[in-house]
């Protein structure tokens, strides 16, 4: 207690101590409440894009998944605008982001057994949002970079299988936290409490943690992935749920009659889903045929899933039949409107055969639901081949700032567009003294590509006040990542005094 107060009189200014709804205890608050709000707000639509879109096949078991989740945030501690939605994805992950918007893939309702299984996955996920664990992973991971929220760029290689690849999107870190010990231990305890207080059995969350560890202990590569990375299961998870279940009121729904008429749409669909998603992985691995037939498979079982007419014409793409693979997003977007990633390769497609105007008009469509690497680079290859260079650059900037090949490629474009008017953001300087007093430079070529005539002009002002203005080139070339040194003559040089130091030319060398 005596740490926490020290800790928030000296931080007064920029935050604020306040009680835990949840548990009770007092501690650090440096994100405020509509700043928590605001964050899941801007990011929730977002990251249902990143992860598959929602889904929309079984408009049913969305409804009852959100009564379920209403039911028990309205038991909750802490009042904040819950939100619960099912996401189109096969990988079983459940994930909430601050200010209480909570999702639930399709692949892990699958595997549920009853509805106060679903309950404690909620509940539990509720808890994280009450809590303000995901705040507190912030202020801990320094998640909170300027509160640049709602730009999701998704920057990073990936294929169709992979779309939470958000860069460093705060909402995507938020999603793949892994959570410590303590905060999965109290995300159980408290929701087991909400549980029963909504009116289920608590043994549901017994249950299901026992299945998780069976699961894992098989290590099924599938849950791996997904909610075994963010939310470890254990053997003490499950001698915690024991000890909690022995503290409150015995009996409550356990639904399973309910639970299994709410899935069995879903379930119905599942062979359709496994043929897609190994029709993805052969996708991956270079095998277009399979990936074709296995895409006609998921077709004939489940016709209104545009997952798997994507899936053919990312085939189609692969072997250069642009207009199949039109078509076949024609198909997917006939079937769903409203997810980037159809209008991205549709886009794509659209450019390999020269129609401009209809790849600009898709890919800008795709970047209004979710912002991606693929697309910033293809528009920017279009405009330069319009002559836009400026437009050119700032798509380049953009996905230079992720990893992957298509940023490699994205910063040897920008270099070559940018070096020669921007130098100082590839060259960077250093100044230090030397034992004389003397100003040394240090230059470093932070490119991929090696540069020459690199100019610098230091501004100087030694003693009594005397300003010196000198300018100096090297000479030779400095390799990627190399670093030299330059002598100025001026000084004394006080280190740590600033670095009156600008580079005003550098070339890529031949």
């Amino acid at each position: 207690m005596l740490r926490t107060f020290t800790l928030c009189t000296l931080l007064a200014a920029l935050a604020a101590c306040a009680v835990n709804p949840v548990t009770g205890e007092r501690e650090l608050v440096l994100v405020g409440e509509e700043t928590e709000i605001r964050m899941g707000e801007q990011n929730y639509l977002p990251m249902q894009q990143a992860e598959g879109g929602q889904y929309d096949i079984d408009p049913a078991l969305t409804e009852y998944v959100q009564g379920v989740g209403q039911k028990l945030a309205a038991v909750s501690d802490r009042k904040l605008p819950y939100e619960f939605v099912v996401l189109n994805n096969s990988v079983p992950n459940a994930w909430a982001l601050p200010g209480g918007k909570i999702a639930v893939n399709r692949g892990l309702l699958t595997h549920l057994e009853s509805e106060s299984e679903l309950a404690a996955v909620l509940g539990h996920e509720i808890v994280h949002a009450a809590a303000g664990h995901s705040a507190n992973q912030m202020e801990r991971g320094m998640l909170l970079q300027g509160l640049v929220l709602g730009t999701a760029i998704a920057s990073s290689d990936s294929d169709y299988g992979q779309l939470f690849v958000m860069g460093a999107n705060v909402g995507a870190q938020l999603v793949n936290l892994k959570y410590g010990r303590d905060a999965e231990l109290e995300a159980d305890r408290y929701g087991m409490q909400y549980m029963s207080r909504a009116g289920y059995d608590p043994e549901g969350a017994v249950t299901l943690q026992k299945t998780f560890v069976k699961l894992a202990e098989d290590r099924e590569p599938n849950w791996l992935t997904g909610l075994f990375s963010s939310h470890p299961p254990s053997q003490e998870r499950v001698q915690a749920n024991i000890a909690t279940a022995k503290t409150l009121p015995q009996g409550g729904l356990v639904g399973d009659d309910r639970y299994a008429e709410a899935i069995e749409r879903t379930k119905e669909a599942v062979p359709a889903y496994q043929a897609y998603d190994a029709g993805r992985k052969a996708l991956a691995e270079g095998h277009t045929e399979e990936a074709l037939a296995k895409a006609e498979k998921a077709i004939g079982i489940l016709p209104q899933e545009g997952h798997f007419y994507a899936l053919r014409g990312d085939a189609r793409l692969v072997e250069e039949d642009y207009e199949d693979a039109i078509k076949s997003y024609d198909d997917a977007i006939e079937r769903r409107d409203d997810f980037f990633y159809y209008y991205l390769q549709r886009g794509l497609a659209y450019n390999e055969i020269g129609n401009e105007q209809r790849a600009v008009q898709d890919l800008q469509k795709s970047m209004s639901l979710l912002p991606t690497g693929q697309a910033h680079y293809a528009l920017g290859n279009i405009a330069l081949e319009r002559g836009n260079r400026a437009a050119a650059i700032e798509h380049f900037k953009v996905v230079a700032q992720g990893e992957g090949k298509i940023a490699e490629a994205a910063r040897a474009r920008l270099i070559r567009l940018d070096l020669a008017q921007n130098p100082s953001a590839y060259v960077q300087v250093r100044c230090d003294a030397a034992s004389s007093g003397e100003l040394i430079v240090s230059l470093r070529n932070a490119t991929s590509v090696p540069i020459r005539d690199i100019g610098i002009a230091v501004q100087y002002r030694g003693e009594g006040g005397v300003a010196r203005a000198v300018k100096q080139r090297l000479a030779g070339v400095l390799g990627p990542g190399e670093i030299t040194s330059l002598r100025t003559g001026l000084g004394p040089y006080t280190q740590g005094s600033g670095c009156p130091v600008q580079v005003t030319r550098a070339r890529i060398a031949p």
